[in-house]
Order: structure tokens, then sequence, then C-alpha cells
């Protein structure tokens, strides 16, 4: 299996979870992109797959088309006028 990247919040310095599951994404570039103010660290090894959820099933997520880089129009800004 590959190795799953997690977030890891800047206060608590815990693991972030959605719903009590670990939210882990298989690309740490995407993860360091998506949320630069976070640590990305591989998912710890007491996280077994069960206890997971993937970044893109996390419903604020809903908007994001992944791999991020054959989609990176989603995030240009429209120029005013």
């Amino acid at each position: 299996m590959a190795t799953q990247w997690c977030l890891v919040g800047g206060s608590s310095g815990e693991v972030l979870t959605y719903r009590g599951y670990a939210i882990v994404h298989e690309n740490k570039a995407e993860l360091e992109y998506l949320f630069p103010a976070n640590r990305v660290v591989p998912l710890p090894n007491y996280y077994g797959e069960s206890l997971t959820v993937q970044l893109k099933d996390h419903p604020d997520m809903d908007a994001v088309t992944f791999p991020l880089d054959q989609n990176m129009n989603q995030f240009k800004v429209p120029r005013r006028k």
C-alpha cells in the first residue's frame, strides 16, 4: 500500500480528523498545496485503514477535482475588468 499522508493541527499537534476518522491523501505535494499552514506527515502506524477517510471524500472537498496537476485551472481567479 502506498504511503498515506495526513495533516497535523498547528495547535493540537494531533492528526486532523473528520467524524473521528483521520483525513488522509496519497499525494503529499497536493496536501501541502491545499493546506500550506499545516504540517503534512505520514499517517501514524496506529491508524488502520478502517480509521481513515480520504480527503476527496470529505464534504468540503466536493468542489475540488483530483489530481490537482491535471486540474489546476479550478484554482484560477478570474481577472477583474
